[in-house]
């Protein structure tokens, strides 16, 4: 950082870089009120400190990226093909990302908090949820550049997986110097709640269960139908478009209205990664999981089964079948075969 940015910095922030030491003796959760206050504010100097200044796009925008993209998710929208095409505006974030190599235009602050709430217990993270505003479209041949800063540290707060707090980060997109677009990204920093006492111990073989499904009146007749073992595809009415995964409405003439058609349960493997790491209890890596493209020209993404992971293959047919995970929980997955 040069001087004159420090000299820019908020007199909080510039006062949280010189007590490092404070942060270094809270070995424990602060859990009282008026600690857990003191600690808020210490996490409060980082807010308006830059993530990220004068980041750059490792590519410009371009059409192998937007086509990968559309495939996957299916949307075969003709705005975003031909010479007068837009990148899908739900890409904004996806032409910022520094993928494995990273950015090196990352400031510290963001380190910097994440390591004063690591030495305060709250070790554990999770994404929350991100909101995107879309001011111009992305074209082909824009060059992308971004500034990234810590907009804000919530209170403690108490969750269902723990007590902790979020951190919102805002960017700012810019396509040849003009802002094209704003996305903030919310994530937890928490403890991990301790099970209830009362909760009776379960078997240590029993311990880890696969996470549940999000269920809400968009997606609750798809579980309905795996609860009678049959893979339902919605259909629009006006257009006849099927559409998986569910959606509110036609991705193709936007109508409505819709009923759903069973899956016949033959597919090919479209695309598949082997699962090595990280480890989740759940699961027993490595396994495969794959894009099954059905009968119908639909695709979903599930586990393959009945074969090694090494020896599924692009183009292999599979088969539908439901697995019971547990007592409540059951799945469609699909069965390869090595013949």
């Amino acid at each position: 950082m040069t001087a004159d940015a420090a000299a820019r910095e908020p007199d909080g922030a510039q006062e949280a870089a010189r007590e490092p030491d404070e942060a270094r003796e809270a070995p424990r959760r602060p859990d009282g009120t008026e600690e857990a206050a003191r600690f808020h504010t210490l996490l409060k100097a980082f807010e308006g400190r830059p993530a990220a200044t004068a980041g750059r796009g490792k590519d410009p925008v371009n059409e192998p990226m937007i086509r990968h993209w559309c495939e996957a998710m299916g949307d075969a929208n003709p705005a975003y093909t031909g010479p007068d095409a837009i990148a899908p505006p739900t890409m904004l974030q996806a032409w910022t990302m520094g993928g494995l190599s990273g950015h090196t235009d990352r400031s510290s602050a963001y380190d910097e908090l994440f390591a004063l709430l690591d030495r305060a217990g709250f070790t554990s993270v999770v994404a929350t949820d991100c909101e995107q505003e879309y001011l111009r479209p992305l074209r082909p041949g824009d060059a992308i550049t971004f500034d990234a800063l810590i907009e804000s540290v919530s209170p403690r707060k108490t969750t269902k997986l723990g007590t902790g707090h979020f951190v919102t980060t805002r960017m700012d997109v810019h396509a040849n110097g003009d802002l094209a677009g704003t996305h903030r990204f919310r994530i937890l920093k928490y403890a991990p709640a301790a099970p209830p006492r009362d909760r009776p111990a379960r078997p240590a073989q029993n311990k880890a269960q696969r996470p549940r499904p999000v269920i809400n009146r968009d997606n609750q007749g798809f579980w309905d139908g795996v609860k009678d073992h049959k893979l339902l595809i919605q259909r629009c009415t006006a257009c006849a478009t099927l559409r998986f995964p569910w959606l509110p409405g036609c991705n193709a003439c936007s109508s409505p209205d819709w009923d759903t058609v069973e899956a016949s349960g033959e597919g090919t493997v479209f695309s598949y990664v082997v699962m090595h790491h990280p480890p989740f209890p759940a699961f027993d890596p490595p396994y495969a999981v794959a894009l099954v493209e059905l009968a119908e020209g639909v695709r979903t993404v599930s586990n393959i089964t009945g074969i090694p992971y090494d020896k599924v293959r692009i183009g292999m047919p599979v088969r539908l079948e439901f697995l019971r995970v547990d007592d409540d929980l059951e799945l469609p997955v699909f069965r390869g075969s090595e013949g």
